[in-house]
């Protein structure tokens, strides 16, 4: 499990793909790698992955095929940046809420908004995951827990507001209208509006 809270940005390296699989390296932050064992879960760009080798400060991942069909790995390149989370340790605060590593779709960014020390990005989910989004609710993309601004159930878009620090300590300070981003819904949301629909059924 992961709280949502981006460690920092790494750098994907030496992408090497094989039928239905995909090795690469990640490239990242200082210190992030101490005490990493080989075995561990590491949240890369909001994907739970299993650290496989360490060489220095790069750390190597394998994506198989169901996680290059549902995620933004399906088009990993050399040089592209990732958030990245270390596993939540037992007794540690959650800053954020609650996040899995588990995504649900590829959301598509089709507008962003720059004011006086403010970004507004407007996200495009997959259609099946707007019945899961709700205004102050929460959602994690590409790993970082955020709160839902303007969900609108009509045109099947929602907004997030950024604050300077989320922009400098992850990728979304780097993001274009197009880009698009792993979607986590928040499992407590998922389990209440599914219990809703069961009990209507």
């Amino acid at each position: 499990m992961f709280t949502g809270i981006v460690s920092g940005m790494g750098e994907v390296t030496r992408v090497a793909r094989l039928e239905g699989l995909t090795k690469f390296g990640v490239r990242m932050p200082p210190e992030f790698c101490a005490g990493l064992a080989r075995g561990a879960s590491v949240s890369v760009a909001g994907v739970c992955l299993t650290a496989l080798e360490q060489e220095g400060d790069t750390v190597f991942f394998e994506a198989m095929g169901e996680t290059l069909e549902r995620t933004t790995f399906g088009s990993v390149a050399e040089a592209d940046r990732v958030n990245v989370e270390r596993s939540v340790q037992h007794g540690a605060e959650i800053g954020g809420h609650l996040v899995s590593g588990h995504v649900d779709g590829i959301a598509e960014i089709i507008a962003i908004e720059d004011s006086a020390n403010n970004r507004v990005m407007t996200f495009r989910p997959p259609k099946p995951l707007m019945k899961y989004i709700f205004s102050k609710g929460f959602v994690a993309l590409d790993g970082t827990s955020l709160t839902i601004v303007d969900a609108d159930f009509v045109e099947g878009i929602y907004k997030v507001w950024f604050i300077p620090e989320t922009l400098r300590v992850t990728t979304f300070g780097f993001k274009k209208v197009g880009d698009h981003v792993n979607c986590e819904i928040d499992a407590q949301t998922r389990v209440l509006v599914e219990t809703a629909e069961r009990s209507r059924g």
